[in-house]
């Protein structure tokens, strides 16, 4: 794809008020197994309940990477909070796929609703929207992120500001 193609889909994706947008090679993704450590033993429940991929049956960090690897390249994504990445993510997405990339897939922590029903053992209201969090794929999202040069620390404490990231990948 070009960079004139690719520079639109950073466009796009800033125009949802983004700190960055930033277009990495497949190759510049770190997989790391180690992340399901923390979904197993570290998870401060950040997945809704039927989610969680540390649950039996569902697909763990090894088996995501053959998959992911299979990409050329995606638009990393960087805001101060979930609900504003994980909207762009799936809104580039769905411009991916309707350019003719149709194996378009987004990476983002699940942060649609203020009172998720999954919580509550309720169907989810945004079934179509859910997507697996780039840590429970197996990333090492803060080598990753860190090799762009954008900014990622361990919070100190719950009052800090976050730095989250969503991953589109395109063919």
């Amino acid at each position: 794809m070009s960079t004139d193609h690719r520079l639109r889909y950073i466009d796009f994706a800033l125009s949802y008020g983004l700190q960055h947008a930033v277009a990495i090679e497949a190759s510049q993704i770190f997989f790391d197994s180690r992340t399901y450590l923390k979904c197993m033993f570290g998870c401060a429940g950040s997945c809704p309940g039927t989610l969680c991929h540390s649950q039996p049956g569902r697909i763990k960090p090894w088996e995501y990477e053959p998959m992911l690897r299979r990409y050329a390249w995606g638009i990393l994504l960087h805001a101060n909070d979930n609900r504003s990445v994980q909207k762009a993510a799936l809104a580039l997405e769905g411009k991916a796929f309707h350019d003719g990339c149709y194996f378009a897939f987004s990476l983002s922590d699940c942060d649609l609703c203020d009172d998720c029903a999954r919580w509550k053992g309720k169907p989810c209201v945004h079934e179509t929207a859910v997507r697996p969090s780039m840590h429970s794929a197996g990333i090492d999202v803060f080598k990753t992120v860190r090799a762009l040069g954008l900014p990622i620390e361990v919070l100190p404490n719950e009052q800090a500001v976050q730095n989250c990231y969503a991953l589109v990948l395109i063919e």
